[in-house]
């Protein structure tokens, strides 16, 4: 790999780790080790081509465009953290992940079983992540930013909204969300 290709890569996951919290090799890499699946598993439950799924891992891509795609991903984390916990089986896994494939997308903000905590209620991580993904998918984080700048003489709290859940870190939303809950 050249300095060019090597420089546009690095840009990429950069850009991963402040769309997604991590470059995407990482986390699809802890997806298939945590579920138990290879790449081509991964890449049918997503909805993307094997191709796809390897460009993005290796970050020839850095951004994921369907909405959808990044909803699956946020459900099989979900999923992977219900199975590290024992609260879900392998097999249970196994069929909820026949189940993620299949879903069209939606409601970003749906409480369906995949949102929420045993207690019914939506986690504030899961919230933001949904926020980040909506604001993520319909701009890139430069122009967000860009917007944030245009608003912040007139509204700067929206535009705080937009910098911190466009294009910052997932760290700093579940702060900004928690600390302005009530």
């Amino acid at each position: 790999m050249d300095a060019v290709q090597q420089e546009a890569t690095a840009r990429a996951r950069e850009l991963q780790r402040s769309w997604y919290g991590e470059p995407l090799g990482a986390l699809f890499r802890r997806l298939i080790d945590d579920l138990g699946l290879n790449q081509a598993r991964l890449a049918a439950v997503l909805g993307l081509s094997a191709p796809m799924l390897s460009q993005l891992m290796s970050g020839q891509r850095a951004k994921i465009g369907n909405p959808a795609v990044v909803q699956r991903v946020q459900a099989l984390q979900d999923l992977a953290g219900q199975v590290s916990d024992g609260s879900v089986s392998a097999g249970e896994a196994a069929d909820r992940m026949d189940e993620i494939k299949k879903t069209q997308g939606g409601s970003v903000l749906s409480n369906s079983g995949q949102t929420a905590t045993h207690s019914g209620a939506p986690t504030v991580k899961r919230v933001v992540r949904e926020i980040q993904s909506l604001l993520r998918s319909v701009s890139a984080a430069g122009d967000i930013i860009d917007a944030a700048d245009t608003l912040a003489p007139s509204h700067p709290e929206l535009a705080e909204f937009l910098r911190v859940y466009g294009a910052g870190r997932t760290a700093d939303a579940v702060a900004h969300y928690e600390a302005h809950q009530n």
